[in-house]
């Protein structure tokens, strides 16, 4: 099942089948790792996301942080997923996406911007969290936000891909959650 979740990973979301209804939570939350490992090996920051319509079971939106590669610091794996889904939409003749019938999975709880985000353009219908322990729970800003359904499913994988990360370059990880400031705070003014 392994190779066929990181196949599904790595293939362009418009050749998907339309919809992947067998499988759960914990295998959507695997594709998003499958993601977070690609960033990890072009040498970016470990976060992936996958948006899954909850009626039909279609992915319809995945990406990864490309923060590192791109030089780019509003590409987060969630709004990666998002513009893919976009993306993907326009590709099949669709107007804007109404993300409130689709659920997000995501490596790592969002970072504040990403929040504001899911909660002011998307409205999620259920968001899917697979490591709250290498950064903040945002559980209750998105709750707060309007998002009610927010499940904490920690991937063990995806955890320890983010934990080796943030030791190795903690100056990127603090500058991918909180910007300039953050990071100087953190490192001592480096």
């Amino acid at each position: 099942m392994t190779d066929i979740l990181a196949a599904i990973a790595l293939t362009p979301t418009e050749n998907l089948p339309d919809n992947f209804d067998t499988l759960a939570d914990k295998d959507f939350m695997r594709i998003a790792t499958h993601l977070a490992r690609k960033s990890h090996n072009e040498g970016g920051c470990p976060i992936g996301a996958v948006i899954v319509d909850a009626a039909t079971g279609r992915i319809i939106g995945k990406g990864h942080n490309t923060l590192v590669q791109e030089n780019d610091t509003t590409t987060h794996g969630e709004t990666a997923a998002i513009r893919d889904a976009g993306r993907v939409a326009k590709l099949r003749g669709k107007g804007p996406v109404d993300f409130r019938g689709a659920v997000l999975y995501t490596t790592l709880t969002p970072c504040l911007v990403c929040c504001a985000q899911i909660i002011h353009r998307c409205q999620f219908q259920k968001i899917v969290i697979g490591d709250v322990t290498n950064a903040p729970s945002t559980k209750k800003i998105l709750r707060g936000g309007g998002i009610k359904n927010v499940d904490i499913l920690e991937d063990a994988e995806a955890i320890a891909l983010y934990k080796a990360y943030a030791e190795e370059k903690p100056e990127l990880h603090y500058l991918d959650w909180g910007g300039h400031k953050k990071r100087e705070e953190m490192l001592g003014g480096k």
